[in-house]
């Protein structure tokens, strides 16, 4: 590796020398994403972007500077972390309007993405100042270019972010997207993924497709797809399976047999009558009119109604 990066280090100067004929303009928010874990993943762009700006604010900047660090940059830090956006987007504001360039920084990956940075982007664009993203290495776009899960046919996926860390609420949050026609991306932690991931096959059923990654990017990197079912048992045979940052990909909800001509009818009266009635007084006419089981108008009735 060493002997291909000195025969081509000319390659290094003409990036170098094409970066510098882009616009760089001051007074800018650069919104700049960092390695998800692999630090070779770091673009030409980003590493030239930071050593350009003349502050960089960071989620932690402790994390952050051994980062700066590993690519020689060194340039005065802020904290920019979830717990003062305001404050901070305050503080940068004044460096962007005396002509300043800013760079933000995320641990890892892309700020603003389940991450800390959004409010910050938002209030500096309401101030009046540009911002431009310099993009990388992404845990969502990583995870699905290899879980198979999408096709140039069916590309849509939605990204959900983290799972709530509590049963009851984590169980009600898959509930939410478990007919989703798309891929949904999680994220998930180590010390919860075993419980997540049975409370996710608990509510999508055993056999629905799910991708598992871990430790993205890095030398132990793990891309899983299986039935869900399946899924569980690969993750309980090994410790290891179980350690890392996880990124969870179900695949979407498969189109069921066609409906019955009566359920067809119920879904009929119950967008008819939840269009202008409670889900209650919905079920109680629909049970008066169709003879069918409470329970099962009443979950219908609630999944039109979301």
């Amino acid at each position: 590796m060493s002997t291909a990066l000195g025969t081509n280090y000319h390659i290094w100067e003409q990036m170098s020398e094409e970066l510098s004929r882009q616009y760089w303009p001051e007074n800018t928010l650069y919104v700049i994403a960092t390695p998800i874990g692999n630090l070779a993943d770091m673009t030409f762009r980003a590493m030239y972007g930071l050593q350009l700006c003349d502050v960089i604010a960071c989620e932690d900047t402790r994390t952050s500077k051994q980062l700066l660090n590993f690519f020689g940059v060194n340039k005065p830090l802020i904290a920019a972390h979830q717990h003062n956006e305001k404050s901070a987007a305050e503080e940068i504001i004044t460096l962007l309007a005396s002509g300043k360039r800013v760079a933000l920084i995320s641990d890892a990956g892309a700020p603003a993405i389940s991450d800390p940075g959004g409010k910050l982007v938002l209030l500096v664009r309401q101030a009046g100042f540009n911002v431009v993203p310099v993009p990388g290495a992404s845990a969502v776009v990583t995870a699905l270019m290899a879980s198979g899960l999408t096709s140039d046919e069916r590309p849509g996926f939605t990204f959900v972010g983290f799972i709530p860390p509590k049963k009851q609420a984590r169980c009600q949050f898959f509930e939410q997207w478990r007919h989703s026609k798309e891929v949904c991306i999680f994220f998930e932690s180590p010390h919860r993924i075993k419980e997540s991931l049975k409370d996710l096959v608990d509510v999508v059923g055993e056999n629905r497709n799910i991708a598992i990654a871990r430790e993205l990017t890095k030398r132990f990197e793990q891309i899983i797809t299986l039935p869900s079912k399946e899924l569980l048992v690969w993750l309980n045979e090994d410790v290891n399976h179980q350690k890392g940052e996880f990124v969870l990909l179900v695949s979407p909800e498969e189109k069921q047999a066609d409906q019955t001509e009566q359920e067809q009818q119920l879904d009929e009266l119950l967008l008819v009558l939840l269009d202008s009635l409670s889900v209650k007084d919905s079920v109680k006419i629909a049970m008066q009119l169709t003879k069918l089981p409470k329970d099962i108008i009443y979950r219908r009735a609630l999944e039109i109604k979301s």
